[in-house]
């Protein structure tokens, strides 16, 4: 009795290598074999490339957040001080600071100034928001203390003030130049509250990478901004840094329990989860979108094989005849269609890899083309296109294109294999 070839045997994959290979009077089901696989490798490319920036885009944009802003930022209740005054300044800060900072987890806390003002210097104006910073804290924020991409000296922080690149492109200054701070809520006389005007000298000018960061922010020494702006011996709120700020809402409780009854919390998730939220909804619509591409890609491998059979029928009846089994002929045009969606996938995933890896020139030569302004960070946020390659999304985009172009291979190959021999052999 002979023995069954076992599935997939090697003279299956030499007839689909050999159905594959159309000869030029097929040449119809050549043309929709290239179709197939140029269309998977397309799909897969955009899925992988745009799966790349999402998560660049959303890598960065944290980044941004943690780097140049509070992970948990401390301040107290609205309270009436002893002249009747509604009030929510820390008096106790440094004390509150030290307990705050004593909770697990945390990893610096630090009290603040805050107040925006109007900053002026070469007959330009612009508003900003001052932070009443001591030095030391300042130097534990990364995005504003990374000397690469900043200009000047932290050291002579407590002679001046630090501003963003933004601010300084505005108001047309650079290191050493004077701006003046303008504040609504200055020096009180009898006659009432008079604007208080103070002109100080640019020492620093960081850029934290984020474009309302960079237009709107001014740092100055801490003292100094509780002279400026009248919160002598007291502050507006406490920085607090994390270990984990993902994970922030575990530390936020023993923060509000070391803070004291008047203390409430602000996380940089309650500041952005909005939009981190309408991020991660993009991102599964784009992604759904994206597999309806993938799918329409695959259809043509069905099309390409339904073309195939048709020409092949007579083949079909003569392998039969000769033996052949009804899961050797699926298993043959299964191979002819998973074949293609293998290749197209493998150069859809280069070319995605690649694209992520060289985003930058291919940006660049694209801005140049366009004529520049493609990118407009006053919009976006962020200075330019970010691309993260992830193995989890490079590994989510090949598996739903192989899924997908096995799945919608069968059935034109159980087409295939069920075709009776004597009927494809009938007008032969």
């Amino acid at each position: 009795m002979a023995q069954t070839p076992p599935p997939f045997a090697p003279f299956e994959w030499m007839i689909a290598w050999r159905y594959l290979r159309a000869r030029r009077a097929e040449g119809g089901v050549s043309v929709m074999t290239w179709i197939s696989l140029i269309g998977i490798t397309l799909a897969v490319f955009a899925l992988i490339a745009t799966l790349a920036v999402r998560s660049g885009f959303r890598a960065e944009f944290v980044d941004t957040i943690l780097g140049s802003n509070a992970h948990v930022t401390v301040y107290y209740k609205q309270q009436a001080d002893e002249f009747g005054r509604s009030s929510r300044t820390i008096q106790d800060y440094e004390t509150l600071a030290q307990s705050v900072a004593a909770v697990p987890g945390v990893t610096r806390a630090a009290p603040l100034v805050k107040g925006q003002v109007m900053a002026t210097a070469n007959s330009r104006n612009a508003g900003v928001e001052v932070f009443g910073i001591s030095p030391d804290d300042l130097l534990t924020i990364p995005r504003i203390a990374d000397p690469e991409t900043a200009r000047g000296d932290l050291v002579r922080f407590g002679e001046g003030i630090a501003i963003g690149s933004g601010v300084a492109r505005e108001l047309g200054v650079s290191l050493g130049d004077k701006v003046k701070l303008i504040s609504p809520d200055g020096v009180r006389t009898a006659f009432g509250t008079s604007p208080r005007v103070k002109a100080y000298e640019v020492v620093y000018v960081f850029t934290a990478g984020r474009y309302d960061i960079d237009r709107t922010r001014v740092y100055m020494p801490f003292g100094e901004a509780q002279l400026y702006f009248n919160r002598e011996g007291v502050a507006d709120e406490i920085e607090v840094m994390v270990a984990d700020p993902d994970r922030v809402e575990s530390v936020t409780l023993p923060i509000v329990q070391a803070a004291g009854q008047r203390a409430l919390v602000w996380t940089w998730q309650d500041a952005s989860g909005g939009f981190l939220r309408a991020l991660e909804i993009e991102d599964n619509v784009m992604f759904i979108i994206l597999s309806i591409l993938v799918l329409i890609a695959a259809m043509n491998i069905v099309s390409g094989l339904i073309m195939l059979v048709k020409n092949k029928g007579r083949d079909i009846g003569i392998l039969r005849t000769m033996g052949l089994t009804e899961g050797a002929v699926l298993r043959v045009f299964f191979i002819c269609g998973a074949f293609t969606g293998i290749l197209g996938t493998v150069a859809g995933v280069i070319l995605g890899c690649l694209f992520a890896l060289y985003i930058d020139p291919i940006f660049s030569f694209v801005n140049y083309v366009a004529g520049g302004g493609v990118w407009d960070p006053a919009v976006r946020g962020i200075y330019e296109l970010p691309a993260q390659l992830r193995l989890p999304d490079v590994l989510s985009a090949v598996a739903l294109s192989l899924g997908l172009s096995f799945i919608v291979t069968i059935f034109p190959a159980r087409r295939a294999a069920r075709m009776n021999p004597v009927e494809a052999l009938r007008y032969e």
